[in-house]
């Protein structure tokens, strides 16, 4: 089959090739990729890991081999999930409790947007408890995880302040529902009960110094590479009782993916939830959709198609 490994004498440091099928374990199943997703935490891991690694976890298409176990879906289903690598391929082995039956109305590339974003606004605003009435700031808000995180925080009842990069992104963000969009976390800005962080830097500190008393920074993501100054009295002055939490997805309980993939897959079949698909190409062009991601000229999801 065909698929990508990294290879540092390919553009970009990926090149598709003839690799071996999966080799599936008792709890997996075998996907016939339909569409796949790149993410921005899959950036770094391809200049990390080894030469000839397989990258690739966000995949949607057709179980062709179901677990030998008797676990997870037939062959034949429509399914999206989580790969620990290789979904960048035309067949893919996932374990069974990382997929979850699709919607006939969801499309593979949609779905393909779903799985490490999705889950991670999901699983990172169930950090704030009950949201109706309160008051959520979604950073990098036009992002992978961030349009997804708006959305959903609207669905629970939240009243939802977006926060992007500049004024050339305000109206994206504004499809999404909100009619509160920031380019910056000014003294009058809040305050929140929870804040979704993907940035770091100054807007992490920023958002700390405008917690509600009690509230809480869920900070995911540091796209800005850059440290944050925070100190003890930023939160004794500004947020008594405030609380700083380094989210993690993959620390959340991957046994329950599934459960929580299904979840988010029937909320887009009802159109609660429509997936931002900034990028959409045929597979064939991973490359160059991968440093559109990297250069930051693309906005919401990168998915590539195959057929």
């Amino acid at each position: 089959m065909l698929g990508h490994i990294t290879d540092p004498s390919a553009e970009g440091g990926l090149a598709r090739r003839d690799l071996p099928e999966p080799e599936p374990q008792e709890h997996d199943v075998v996907v016939e990729v339909a569409a796949y997703a790149v993410n921005r935490g899959e950036l770094a891991l391809l200049q990390g890991r080894p030469d000839g690694w397989m990258p690739g976890q966000d995949v949607a298409g057709t179980v062709t081999r179901a677990a030998a176990d008797g676990t997870g879906p037939a062959a034949g289903a429509r399914v999206v999930g989580v790969a620990d690598g290789g979904g960048w391929s035309e067949r893919v082995a996932v374990p069974s409790h990382r997929v979850a039956l699709l919607p006939a109305e969801v499309s593979y590339a949609q779905a393909a947007s779903l799985p490490v974003a999705g889950l991670t606004a999901l699983r990172a605003l169930r950090t704030g408890g009950p949201l109706l009435g309160r008051r959520v700031l979604v950073t990098g808000a036009t992002g992978g995880v961030g349009t997804f995180a708006v959305q959903l925080a609207r669905s629970a009842g939240a009243l939802v302040t977006a926060h992007v990069s500049g004024s050339s992104r305000v109206e994206q963000a504004k499809a999404l529902g909100v009619t509160d969009v920031i380019t910056e976390i000014t003294d009058d800005a809040g305050p929140f009960d929870l804040v979704l962080e993907a940035i770091g830097g100054r807007v992490l500190a920023d958002a700390v110094r405008r917690l509600a008393p009690g509230g809480q920074v869920t900070a995911f993501g540091i796209t800005s590479g850059q440290r944050s100054e925070i100190a003890f009295f930023d939160f004794a002055q500004a947020a008594p009782g405030g609380r700083l939490e380094g989210f993690f997805v993959y620390r959340t309980g991957e046994q329950t993916f599934g459960e929580d993939l299904a979840t988010l897959a029937a909320l887009v079949a009802d159109g609660r939830l429509l997936p931002q698909l900034g990028v959409v190409r045929d597979w064939s062009e991973t490359v160059q959709a991968v440093d559109l991601l990297r250069r930051r000229a693309a906005t919401g999801k990168v998915v590539l198609t195959r057929g």
